[in-house]
C-alpha cells in the first residue's frame, strides 16, 4: 500500500478524472461531430493545465510555505507527460494513421506541429529520469536536465498560440501565467518574496500578540 498523504491522493485521483471523463464522452458520443479533433484539443488542454500545475509547486512553497506542493511536483510532471503523449498519439496514430509522409507534409506547412513535437521530445527524458534513484545517481546533471521543463513550457505555449490562430486570448493567458511562474524562480525575486513573506508573518504575529481578544497563533 502506497503511503500517500490525503493531498497526494487528491492529486492522483484528480489527475485521472479528465481521462475517465474523456473516455466516457467518447463511448457516449459526446465528442462533437469531429471526435478526433475533440480528443486532440482536450488532451492538449489537459496537458498544458497539468504542466502549469507542476510548475506552480515551487512558487506555492516559496510564496506561501505550502510544502505539500513539493511532494506532488513529480507526479504532476508525469501526468503532464501522459496527457501530452496521448495528445501526440491521437494526432499521429488516429488522425494520420501513422502515415509519416502526410505528417512530414504537415510539419513543413504548420510550424506549431514541429514546436509541439519538440516540447514532447523534451518531456520524454524528463519523465524517464523522474525516479529518486536516477535523481541521486545523476546529481547536478539531473537538475540541469530538468531545467529544460521551462523550455518545454515556452514551446507548449507557442504551440497553443499558433494552433489556435484566431482567438488567442486564452493561449496568451497561459503565456502570462508561465511568465509569472518563471519570474518567481528568478533568485533575486525569490529572495525578495521570501523576505516579504517573513515580514508579513511577523506583522501578523505582532498584531495578534497585541490584541488580547484575538485567537492565539502557534
Amino acid at each position: 500500500m502506497f503511503k500517500f498523504t490525503r493531498f497526494q491522493w487528491f492529486v492522483h485521483i484528480g489527475s485521472w478524472i479528465p481521462l475517465v471523463v474523456l473516455v466516457y464522452d467518447y463511448f457516449k458520443g459526446n465528442l462533437t461531430a469531429n471526435p478526433i479533433q475533440a480528443v486532440e484539443q482536450r488532451t492538449g488542454l489537459i496537458a498544458i493545465n497539468w504542466l502549469m500545475l507542476s510548475l506552480s509547486c515551487t512558487p506555492l512553497n516559496t510564496l506561501f510555505g505550502f510544502r505539500p506542493a513539493i511532494r506532488v511536483r513529480r507526479a504532476l510532471g508525469l501526468y503532464t507527460f501522459m496527457y501530452a503523449a496521448l495528445h501526440f498519439l491521437t494526432f499521429f496514430a488516429w488522425d494520420y494513421g501513422g502515415n509519416l509522409t502526410f505528417i512530414w507534409m504537415d510539419v513543413n506547412n504548420k510550424l506549431y506541429i514541429f514546436v509541439g513535437a519538440s516540447a514532447l521530445l523534451i518531456l520524454i527524458p524528463l519523465a524517464l529520469t523522474s525516479t529518486k534513484g536516477l535523481m541521486r545517481k545523476m546529481g547536478k546533471r539531473w537538475k540541469q536536465l530538468h531545467n529544460w521543463i521551462y523550455v518545454a513550457g515556452v514551446l507548449v505555449v507557442l504551440h497553443y498560440i499558433w494552433a489556435v490562430k484566431a482567438d488567442i486570448r486564452q493561449p496568451l493567458a497561459y503565456g502570462a501565467a508561465l511568465f509569472i511562474l518563471l519570474l518567481v524562480r528568478w533568485p533575486v525575486f525569490r529572495r525578495l518574496i521570501t523576505r516579504k513573506r517573513s515580514d508579513w508573518f511577523s506583522r501578523v504575529r505582532q498584531f495578534f500578540a497585541s490584541n488580547p481578544t484575538a485567537p492565539e497563533i502557534k
